[in-house]
């Protein structure tokens, strides 16, 4: 039974003796979508959950356009002149030691570990590239590989849980199974695995190997989403609706995918938001142990990985630093919205 809010709006009218009587009531209907946005933004986390997923796509596909003037794997090969200081330890005539500092002045071929400037506004890599421009394609691999794996995962998960649910006996115990197996096998060692197995093969070109990473993190990932589908319609298809189209002679297929499905979406939708942030964290996590997406291609995980060196975790916290706070990001708005849809499709919320 679908909920709507029902305003009354009374209509005053005075009296000659100056008493209010009421002469009608009208009765305004809101639909259920309508419902659902007005609670969705009353809650002011769900609000900056939806700006800092605004951000990120705004900085990684419309920022690249804007700032163009390095690419992703371009370096500052510009030659420039070096200074470097170099200490020297002498004694003088008396037989103290005296220390002498001497600049040398070194011609260089590559900007690399450039400081913030005008030129690098976060300044270059260990290979000479553009940070900030790094960070804004790094956003694009990480938000594409975690949509296209949700799509799949709800596509997968609504497809078998559809069927366990629907049909239930062995059919319900064979897919039942199979997630189980699926819940039991640790995946993020599968996934590193995995990736091992695909470095393996210098064959494979880098955006071969992010397609097949993010089928692999399907194939490991819709047993979640599945389990869902199958405990929603095991409920809703004892509800009387479903029995009238039995009556009517509607075919399985539509009864599954034209009236069951759609009334489980509120919950796909919430969960496929919530799974949104571990995908990323996934392909970040294996970006940063060198299994992910490489070099020359950009990823938060990737640029992450360079704090691996002391030197550079210690003096260069330009390079890595950033990227760990656009996973956060990116993490926290997706987990706000998903909270925030939660709460608004919950039909026993009373705001």
């Amino acid at each position: 039974m679908e909920e709507k809010d029902i305003k009354v709006e009374e209509e005053v009218i005075e009296t000659p003796q100056g008493e209010e009587e009421i002469s009608e009531e009208t009765y305004q209907q809101m639909s259920p979508l309508r419902l659902v946005l007005r609670r969705f933004f009353r809650s002011k986390l769900s609000i900056v959950g939806l700006l800092m997923i605004l951000f990120l796509f705004l900085f990684s596909f419309l920022g690249p356009v804007i700032y163009s003037r390095w690419g992703e794997t371009q370096t500052d090969d510009r030659p420039f002149n070096a200074y470097f200081d170099t200490e020297y330890h002498v004694q003088d005539p008396e037989g103290n030691d005296v220390v002498v500092l001497l600049q040398v002045e070194k011609v260089k071929n590559l900007n690399d570990k450039a400081a913030p400037s005008k030129d690098h506004i976060l300044g270059t890599d260990t290979r000479g590239m553009d940070v900030f421009v790094r960070l804004m394609y790094g956003g694009r691999i990480s938000l594409f590989i975690g949509f296209i794996v949700v799509f799949l995962e709800t596509i997968l998960g609504i497809l078998f849980g559809g069927l366990a649910g629907y049909f239930g006996g062995w059919v319900d115990n064979v897919i039942m199974r199979i997630v189980d197996i699926f819940n039991c096998i640790p995946t993020l060692p599968i996934l590193l695995i995995a990736s091992a197995v695909l470095n393996a093969y210098p064959s494979l070109t880098q955006n071969v190997k992010i397609y097949l990473l993010m089928i692999i993190i399907t194939i490991f990932g819709w047993s979640g989403c599945a389990r869902l589908v199958r405990g929603q319609i095991l409920s809703l298809r004892e509800q009387e609706y479903i029995t009238a189209t039995e009556v009517m002679g509607l075919s399985t297929s539509r009864k599954i995918f034209r009236h069951l499905i759609p009334n489980v979406m509120p919950q796909l939708i919430v969960s496929a938001t919530l799974g949104l942030g571990s995908v990323i964290l996934y392909e970040s996590t294996l970006s940063y142990l060198g299994l992910g997406v490489q070099l020359p291609y950009a990823a938060w995980g990737t640029m992450i990985a360079q704090s691996n060196d002391p030197v550079i975790l210690s003096y260069y916290v330009n390079m890595w630093l950033p990227a760990g706070i656009l996973i956060v990001i990116a993490v926290l708005g997706f987990n706000f919205v998903g909270d925030g849809l939660r709460d608004a499709m919950d039909p026993r919320a009373k705001k």
